[in-house]
């Protein structure tokens, strides 16, 4: 796909499927980073959360949602890595060259949980910025297909006024606005293909109901006078207050 065909598609769409960043080898030490974040051998502390935590088929012990905040606060080596290189290279063809890295999440949905990350715009946990440009690359580690999770976007909702939000019934510290998959498209994709969404982008993905993981590396981009207007007003998606609400006041209720 010519680069110019990507950003007009980002344009229209508010999303872009992109084939093949990672390579297999790639995905593998991924994974196993991944993994090591997932069993604790890597001490993330309050950075991980489960979206999903009171949802009615939570299983003892098993985490529906897993969410790790800022990843490479603690593997700092994430930053200067193939996926986060290339997908800035992605955001950048995209939305412009003064593009930036801003911050990083790892989500995983453990076998069988089958509970959904409900619908939700990205923007309704942000503050209100002067340039809305921004980029959120989602990375299969694992082939994510509707079964286990895979994303649904609502073409062009990111043109449109931000739907009104609400804190998600699961009690997991996540939200969520209405939506539908009859107003949606799903991107089912391989191991190491990706996405990029606007933040203005509808999304959401059904629960896993398949026997293996669904883990995504998420790497989010805005222009880079953003990211220092976001820190000096003290916003940072959780890196220094992890736990508390960080998030755009007109969304709290």
């Amino acid at each position: 796909m010519a680069a110019v065909s990507r950003a007009r598609r980002f344009e229209q769409d508010g999303f872009l499927p992109v084939e093949g960043v990672l390579r297999p080898s790639e995905i593998e030490e991924y994974r196993a980073v991944y993994d090591r974040v997932l069993s604790g051998a890597i001490d993330v502390g309050r950075r991980r959360s489960d979206l999903g935590a009171g949802a009615p088929s939570q299983r003892p012990g098993v985490e529906n949602i897993t969410q790790v905040v800022w990843p490479s606060d603690s593997l700092p080596e994430l930053l200067t890595s193939p996926a986060y290189a290339r997908a800035l290279a992605v955001a950048r063809e995209i939305l412009g060259d003064d593009l930036a890295f801003d911050f990083d999440m790892l989500i995983d949905k453990a076998p069988g949980t089958a509970t959904p990350t409900p619908w939700h715009q990205d923007i309704a946990y942000w503050i209100d910025l002067p340039d809305r440009r921004a980029a959120s690359c989602w990375i299969a580690l694992d082939d994510a297909t509707v079964e286990s999770g895979c994303m649904w976007f609502v073409p062009g909702s990111h043109r449109l006024p931000m739907r009104p939000h609400r804190p998600a019934g699961t009690g997991g510290g996540a939200l969520e606005c209405d939506g539908s998959e009859a107003e949606a498209v799903p991107v089912p994709l391989a191991a190491g293909s990706c996405t990029f969404h606007h933040g203005g982008t509808m999304h959401y993905s059904r629960g896993n109901s398949t026997a293996g993981h669904r883990r995504a590396l998420i790497v989010n981009f805005r222009p880079q006078a953003m990211v220092e207007l976001e820190r000096a007003r003290g916003f940072d998606h959780g890196k220094d207050a992890p736990g508390r609400e960080n998030r755009n006041p007109l969304t709290r209720s």
